[in-house]
């Protein structure tokens, strides 16, 4: 398996009982578990469009993810560009809570 060094290849190559992301399983936190829920947000919504719009297993990186949703959406400039940052959000580590049902996704906050 390749690395995983930022939330694109979370996106990637995380699966939940051999299915994509459900986004509502992902909470984005500090290293310390505190949530963001603005990030949180912001990457829930690009995974219910990447699953509403794109076949994920075509893109290689975060550019072919927003190029994708640039030709298949009505999306605006600036909206696509938060995308393409939360995408390449560095991935500091991955905590899975089981009994919360969620994977928190650790980052700078």
């Amino acid at each position: 398996m390749d690395a995983v060094n930022n939330l694109f290849d979370v996106l990637k190559m995380v699966s939940f009982n051999h299915l994509g992301i459900d986004s509502t399983q992902v909470v984005i936190t500090d290293v310390a578990g505190k949530p963001n829920g603005l990030l949180t947000d912001l990457f829930r919504d690009v995974v219910n469009k990447v699953n509403l719009f794109i076949d994920l297993s075509s893109a290689h990186d975060a550019g072919e993810v927003i190029a994708s949703l640039q030709n298949h959406t009505p999306l605006p400039d600036d909206v696509l560009d938060e995308y393409g940052k939360i995408l390449r959000e560095p991935l500091l580590g991955i905590n899975f809570a089981p009994q919360k049902g969620q994977m928190e996704l650790l980052v700078n906050g």
